[in-house]
């Protein structure tokens, strides 16, 4: 360094000394608006801490209340109701991991923030303890028992880095992405297999950990290296003024590496062709640094701070991507993700990396990232002994009302003071209600994508979704705001569930893989995340619930007519009564208009578009009832009112009366108009009232009613309920009926199934029909025999919310 740049220092610590930084630091993390990122804190249960040598992250456990129906099945079979609509409520409770970082040089800071917010009482915590992992948890046991109270229970570390990379890999979509710098999009999410192992895990924090991973109890550490993110560093703070980790990767963005690394072509002009080595290959990192030539007169040099930064992370990069490689091919493994917070997924770190594990593998071994890298230690730690998040019993899903996502931070808070470079980069992962499971059904169960389209391959389908998401934004604030008549507050949480929502839509209009394959059916379940966030549960629920009373009216002389026609008439009427009942959709905004005009479900029938259809097996389906009785049916629903009582039910009671056990699988919890479980189970003991075939179905268990494991109009088949699982392999499901848009077209259409499936739906999106070459009102109809089956992609997008 020169004597100015040394003095330039030295004042700059003057100004702030690490003592006035690290309580800047502190004083931020407490303010009011911390509340923010440290999300209900106060109802934190338990938590954990890792300690690596760069960052500090705490997992902690926290119940979140929120509104829920008060169902009174004994009064009326439907829900607890009063003032005319105004539904009671009671107190329930989801169970929820968040996620924080901190640096750890601001240990004792992160603490005290600890002490204060997490253990409420001194008294309270005596002889309990809190799971660490990480270097840390050695070097800082005695100073977290002095401020906590709290004995340590140190975790084995590459175990939590495992545990907790096999809990997102199972738990989190598209999780796992790999990166093409130059492609379009940049960011290829993938799949995760049905059988996850084997993998090899190279987690890069100040140093690198090279672990061969077997299976969940079967894994060793089978290399490393000193050289990692401490490096990096390390080195770039000796070599720049840069202050920290994210401004030193900033800075490295910047800059370009070819003013200070000597290239193939700076020693011989060009490619060496003989060893197939192009020209813009490093052939020495900072080799240019060593001439005296790129020194000027007044001693500055031909290359700047964030030229150097830029050679030191491809320095670092380099050289982990390719001892990556020559393990993984030693090991004989394909797949190697990379985690830690070196990566930060960081575009130029992951394009090295993947660019020398492609070089040095050629091409044999591919290089995969993990969106939420940084974490697997936090949560491989609270994982340990935790009976709340027993796999065995749970699954967990990604909330996005909360995580902030992949390159998409999430704004500072106002008038909070954090430091320079800071961003707020969550995680926040809720509970399910039980484990879910893929569907034993699926063909091909690795290759399964429960989407039609990825949006972030098609900017004419992404931007006009996103558009008509928001632009269809105000009605749903105002369907909140009047499902809560009677609540004082609900004009201001309504304003700020539609605040949020638009500003994910912003964010995503800039990062469109932030959370993954960007699709409509994350942008349905943003909205009702958004919408939980706030305390609406279940928007539609009057609206539904005078549906099913309407429709309930006309059932019997619906099924009366049905009964006199004959076989073949009568099988196709049962499949446009379903279709016409698709109609009916809070979800589409072309039809909600027909809707509020008052439309029937005979007009509805009447607005179909007329045979032959955008695509029509209906008269295979025909002939197939020709055929031997399937032995159950697993008949995926969507809407209440007409769609479920007068085209559901009556196509249900049809498969009774030919034999064939049925299984009604309905949401588990509120999406738009869609039904639930809870709902149906009500609402079929006032349809067995009408229809004594569905009462002796109900009542021998013949006909019985599921959840799906879904709260989206959509259907991912991943995902679906163990006990749903177990109970379609133990009664031999050979019928799979699946309807709706978001069902059936959107996520379901080209998949395929090992026995006869059949997918129905009516498209009510003149964009979206229009881009398949039909109009409004377009139908689909497929039927694939579980033998011969045919599959069709179309480059198809849902309706907002359909």
């Amino acid at each position: 360094m020169t004597g100015d740049h040394q003095n330039n220092t030295d004042q700059e610590s003057v100004r702030t000394s690490p003592d006035m930084e690290a309580q800047k630091y502190a004083a931020s993390i407490v303010l009011p608006d911390a509340d923010v990122v440290f999300r209900n804190i106060k109802n934190a249960k338990r938590f954990a801490i890792d300690i690596g040598g760069s960052l500090t992250k705490i997992a902690y456990y926290s119940t979140v209340s929120h509104r829920k129906v008060l169902y009174n099945p004994e009064k009326d079979g439907t829900c607890s109701s009063m003032d005319g609509g105004n539904y009671q409520y009671e107190s329930s409770e989801t169970e929820r991991l968040h996620f924080v970082k901190f640096e750890t040089k601001y240990i004792e800071n992160c603490l005290d923030f600890i002490g204060d917010h997490l253990v409420s009482s001194k008294d309270s915590v005596v002889g309990k303890s809190i799971k660490a992992t990480g270097g840390g948890a050695y070097k800082y046991a005695e100073l977290i028992q002095q401020k906590l109270g709290l004995l340590v229970e140190k975790e084995d570390e590459i175990g939590c880095l495992i545990k907790g990379c096999n809990f997102l890999l199972r738990n989190i979509t598209d999780e796992q992405f790999a990166y093409h710098r130059h492609s379009e999009p940049e960011y290829h999410f993938i799949t995760v297999e049905h059988n996850i192992f084997p993998y090899l895990l190279v987690n890069i924090g100040s140093g690198v950990s090279i672990m061969k991973v077997e299976s969940d109890d079967k894994y060793e550490r089978i290399g490393g290296t000193s050289m990692g993110g401490g490096t990096f560093w390390g080195l770039g703070s000796l070599l720049t003024e840069a202050r920290g980790f994210d401004e030193l990767l900033q800075l490295a963005s910047e800059g370009d590496h070819r003013n200070v690394d000597l290239l193939v072509k700076d020693i011989y002009g060009g490619d060496y062709s003989a060893l197939g080595l192009t020209g813009e290959i490093i052939a020495s990192s900072f080799g240019k640094a060593m001439h005296n030539s790129h020194t000027k007169a007044d001693g500055s040099k031909d290359f700047s701070e964030a030229d150097i930064a830029r050679s030191l992370l491809f320095t670092v990069s380099n050289d982990i991507g390719q001892l990556a490689s020559l393990y993984a091919l030693l090991h004989g493994l394909k797949k190697v993700y990379f985690g830690g917070y070196f990566l930060r997924n960081h575009p130029l770190s992951m394009h090295t990396i993947s660019f020398a594990v492609n070089y040095w593998s050629r091409g044999d071994v591919q290089a995969l990232f993990l969106r939420h890298e940084g974490y697997l230690g936090a949560i491989g730690a609270f994982l340990r002994g935790a009976e709340e998040c027993d796999p065995e019993k749970y699954s967990w899903g990604e909330n996005y009302a909360g995580s902030s996502g992949l390159q998409s931070p999430l704004p500072r808070p106002q008038g909070a003071g954090w430091p320079g470079g800071t961003t707020i980069d969550q995680l926040e992962i809720d509970r399910c209600d039980q484990q879910l499971t893929f569907f034993p059904l699926l063909a091909n169960p690795e290759e399964y994508i429960p989407d039609a389209v990825d949006l972030t391959k098609d900017k004419e389908a992404r931007d006009y979704w996103l558009s008509c998401f928001e632009g269809s934004l105000s009605s749903f604030v105002n369907r909140a705001i009047s499902s809560q008549p009677n609540t004082d507050d609900s004009v201001e949480r309504a304003n700020k569930f539609r605040d949020k929502y638009i500003q994910r839509l912003h964010n995503l209009k800039n990062h469109p893989f932030a959370y993954g394959s960007l699709t409509v059916r994350s942008l349905l379940d943003m909205r009702e995340h958004c919408l939980n966030e706030f305390d609406f549960p279940d928007p539609y629920l009057q609206q539904k619930k005078l549906e099913n009373e309407n429709a309930l009216k006309l059932l019997n002389d619906h099924l009366n007519y049905l009964d006199e026609l004959e076989h073949d008439k009568r099988q196709e009427v049962l499949v446009r009564g379903v279709l016409a009942g698709n109609v009916f959709d809070w979800g589409a905004k072309e039809v909600v208009k027909l809707m509020e005009d008052g439309l029937g479900f005979k007009e509805a029938a009447d607005k179909l578009q007329a045979r032959p259809w955008l695509h029509d097996d209906l008269d295979a389906w025909i002939a197939r009832l020709q055929g031997p009785t399937h032995q159950c049916a697993a008949v995926f629903i969507d809407n209440s009112g007409c769609d479920v009582v007068l085209g559901i039910i009556p196509f249900a009671r049809e498969l009774l009366i030919r034999g064939t056990r049925v299984v009604l699988c309905a949401n588990s919890k509120p999406a738009l108009n869609d039904v639930t479980a809870e709902e149906l189970t009500m609402l079929m003991k006032q349809v067995a009232a009408v229809c004594p075939i569905i009462n002796k179905n109900l009542e021998t268990g013949v006909l019985s009613i599921r959840e799906s494991g879904q709260a989206s109009p959509c259907l991912d088949l991943s995902r679906l309920p163990r006990s749903l699982v177990e109970d379609l392999r133990n009664w031999n499901c050979d019928l799979v009926v699946v309807e709706g848009m978001g069902r059936a077209v959107h996520t379901n259409l080209a998949v395929k199934l090992t026995c006869d499936s059949l997918k129905l739906a009516v498209i009510k999106n003149r964009w979206l029909a229009q881009r398949l070459g039909g109009d409004m009102f377009s139908v689909m109809c497929k039927y694939e025999a579980g033998n011969d089956i045919e599959v069709i992609s179309s480059p198809v997008a849902p309706e907002c919310g359909s």
